[in-house]
């Protein structure tokens, strides 16, 4: 596994160390009036679809969301959904289509009552690594890509993912997996995009986390640093030199933007790659605390268990540190509609 250090953004660098996986990658094509019934999920959905229009309604959202051709939707918090051609009609359990069906399997396109009226592909994704929440949390309940210059930047992986599930060839089941990672990446993308541009018109207050910061040029380029070399011993003045700001405006723009001090930042990133190699490497704790910048294991293990609750030597056996400890990026309320 390539280490995390050496990856080049931040977004790449919590995706790697979250290692989302494909639970399910398919899609399915509907005929006439249908509304299709989701239960509650874990991880995060992303869909998008390919022809037609629907009605997205979830749970806790007052108001039901058109989608058309080309859109596409993050639903990260795991609420139970509806996906609807006609609203009006009572919606059928999607385990009962299933039971029906047993094409509707991973990696097909299955045909519902016939097809033609809205073509929807997609995936699931579980997280084999801790920590989902630093992601699903800072994202909103529906992250809908509606605009039009977006939707060309996901026409042509839409379009292949649809062909390969319609018309299955050797390989086409890694092809889709890898296909639905692309449409992942590539909705956060926009999401940060379109974020950044809400923001600009309607205020900062508007636009709070890690992931939406990294859309801002200037603090986007400090997270990036801290990433790119957490070991070493950054101040508040080397961080703002790599914003290119005087640091008293660095130190709030940073509290606004991301929702907590670049210290406090620095310090849960250390203690998120610190998790990660305990996990997934055979490096030794003290091994650890020097690549994180730390002079000794004592005090490497003294944060780490303020942060994780445990001790590293717990971790690394498997002791999964308490729910209050595992640290967030930022500290973010749910964000309880979408845009």
């Amino acid at each position: 596994m390539q280490p995390l250090t050496d990856v080049l953004d931040p977004l790449s660098d919590v995706l790697s160390l979250l290692k989302p996986h494909t639970y399910v990658a398919g899609g399915f094509d509907v005929g006439g009036k249908l509304s299709i019934q989701f239960p509650r999920h874990d991880g995060i959905k992303c869909y998008a679809v390919v022809s037609g229009q629907c009605w997205l309604v979830v749970e806790g959202v007052h108001e039901p969301v058109r989608l058309a051709a080309g859109d596409c939707f993050l639903l990260p918090h795991g609420r139970p959904f509806c996906l609807a051609t006609d609203l009006s009609t009572p919606p059928t359990d999607f385990r009962t289509l299933l039971a029906c069906k047993p094409r509707l399997t991973d990696g097909r396109l299955a045909i519902i009552n016939g097809g033609g009226e809205c073509c929807i592909v997609g995936g699931h994704f579980a997280f084999t690594g801790g920590h989902a929440r630093i992601l699903l949390d800072v994202l909103p309940t529906i992250a809908h890509i509606r605009h039009e210059s977006d939707k060309s930047a996901m026409r042509w992986s839409l379009e292949r993912m649809r062909q390969e599930l319609s018309d299955p060839r050797p390989g086409s089941f890694l092809v889709v997996q890898h296909l639905a990672h692309m449409m992942l990446v590539q909705a956060l993308r926009l999401h940060i995009a379109d974020a950044s541009h809400t923001a600009s018109e309607s205020g900062p207050d508007n636009r709070v986390g890690w992931l939406s910061a990294l859309a801002d040029p200037q603090i986007g380029a400090a997270i990036q640093a801290m990433h790119s070399s957490p070991a070493r011993h950054w101040t508040l003045q080397d961080l703002a030199e790599e914003a290119g700001m005087s640091r008293s405006s660095f130190a709030q723009r940073f509290k606004e933007t991301v929702g907590s001090s670049p210290m406090e930042y620095l310090a849960r990133w250390r203690m998120l790659v610190a998790a990660d190699k305990l996990a997934n490497t055979r490096n030794s704790i003290s091994e650890i605390a020097l690549s994180l910048g730390y002079e000794s294991e004592s005090a490497f293990s003294t944060a780490f268990k303020r942060t994780m609750g445990c001790s590293p030597r717990q971790y690394a056996r498997g002791c999964p540190p308490t729910s209050k400890s595992v640290p967030q990026l930022t500290p973010q309320p749910e964000l309880v509609a979408g845009y």
